[in-house]
């Protein structure tokens, strides 16, 4: 796991599509060097302007508006072709996706389309929204303020695990009125008084700027705030679905890149245990067997991923036609939860197996094998596996729905 090659020369077209060979090119590029960076703790900043240079962030949005038009499937299948490459770097851009989905993919007002205008231009969004002082965590009335002044707002507050923050260009920020109605902001990262702090310590997904944002008197025009309703913003039933997915397709390129580190790091041992089955491991059926269940984990995660992109599909283009759908946007809901579950487990299982195909040699640090561990378990920590089982049991027994709000 060498340092990785002097950066490449690309030439992108535009707009960029999902099937593009320039973005598969920029994904092998990521992969170079992709272990080297999470081991030595060299954050991403130039595979992130890359991106920005590719404008992947606006795979999304409508063709007709100058971006790549993709179905939610498409773009979550790139995510598990990312994630492959690069774990943190597919990270980094959830919350960038997310507000491209909730306010920028259809533009609602001069506002928005000067926000569509940014991220076709290569924009990056991040997100803070997570505070620690709740005792609960999701739907929650913030307790970052917005305070009217003149023809505008102040806004003071203080976030935690702002994913991607780091790197963005604008922030999205969640924050009550003093009439604690919740809202949502859009705000430079450059404007005075934001704060980034890289001090994001877990285990796991460590380059992907999970850091503290601090506002301090932080000045907001009116049309950056947006105030959560029915149909607007978080007041949606089940707007948290696609986040839910996008993390869970994480994992599923996560089993691919354990595949392809299995399959690579087979053909390089040159010798086995002596009471192997053969010499060579890769002539060992027990190997063998570790990898093939390996890739059939990976075949499974983004059959999964997919198809619960489908409904979130279906979903989208009932929205996108003027009338939402409350039963496919809890079926989509379902579906994802569902998927995590599965994926996630596969995820963690299939870190693990790795190791099963090596030997103690290939615990080294410089192989950076555990990564794929510790990104697996961060990720699925996320909104923990048993809070959506029992859920999904209560619905599938009782009829209950699910969480509706929050990142559930």
């Amino acid at each position: 796991m060498n340092k990785p090659a002097q950066r490449a020369t690309f030439n992108f077209s535009r707009p960029l599509s999902v099937r593009s060979p320039d973005l598969q090119r920029l994904f092998d590029h990521i992969a170079d060097g992709a272990a080297y960076r999470e081991r030595e703790r060299i954050l991403p900043y130039e595979i992130v302007d890359l991106i920005r240079l590719s404008r992947f962030g606006s795979i999304r949005i409508p063709a007709a508006d100058g971006g790549g038009g993709s179905l939610i499937r498409e773009l979550l299948d790139a995510v598990v072709r990312l994630a492959s490459a690069d774990a943190n770097v597919a990270h980094i851009f959830r919350n960038h996706f997310s507000v491209v989905e909730r306010f920028v993919r259809t533009p609602r007002d001069t506002q928005s389309r000067a926000w569509q205008t940014a991220v076709l231009d290569g924009a990056v969004i991040g997100l803070a929204t997570t505070e620690l002082a709740s005792p609960q965590v999701g739907d929650v009335t913030p307790d970052t303020t917005l305070t009217p002044e003149g023809d505008g707002y102040r806004l003071e507050g203080t976030k935690y695990y702002s994913t991607g923050t780091l790197f963005s260009d604008y922030i999205l920020v969640r924050a009550a009125t003093l009439e604690r109605a919740r809202v949502t902001l859009l705000v430079p990262t450059k404007r005075e008084g934001v704060e980034l702090v890289d001090d994001w310590d877990g285990m796991g997904q460590r380059l992907t700027g999970s850091g503290t944002t601090h506002f301090r008197n932080v000045r907001a025009e009116r049309s950056e705030v947006i105030f959560d309703g029915p149909e607007a913003g978080y007041g949606i039933a089940y707007s948290n679905t696609f986040a839910q997915l996008y993390l869970t397709a994480i994992n599923a390129g996560i089993i691919d890149a354990v595949l392809r580190d299995a399959k690579a790091m087979v053909l390089r041992r040159g010798r086995n245990f002596y009471y192997a089955p053969a010499e060579r491991p890769a002539d060992d059926p027990l190997v063998h067997l570790t990898v093939g269940q390996i890739s059939s984990n990976a075949f499974a995660a983004r059959s999964i991923v997919l198809a619960a992109a489908d409904a979130l599909d279906a979903e989208s283009l009932a929205r996108d036609q003027g009338a939402p759908s409350a039963e496919l946007a809890a079926r989509a809901a379902l579906l994802s939860a569902q998927a995590k579950i599965v994926v996630d487990e596969l995820a963690i299982r299939s870190a693990g197996m790795l190791f099963d195909a090596g030997g103690a040699s290939v615990t080294g640090r410089a192989f950076n094998f555990d990564s794929h561990w510790r990104n697996a378990r961060t990720l699925s920590s996320h909104n923990p596996i048993t809070h959506k089982a029992s859920a999904i049991g209560n619905y599938e027994i009782n009829g209950t729905p699910l969480p509706a709000k929050g990142f559930f």
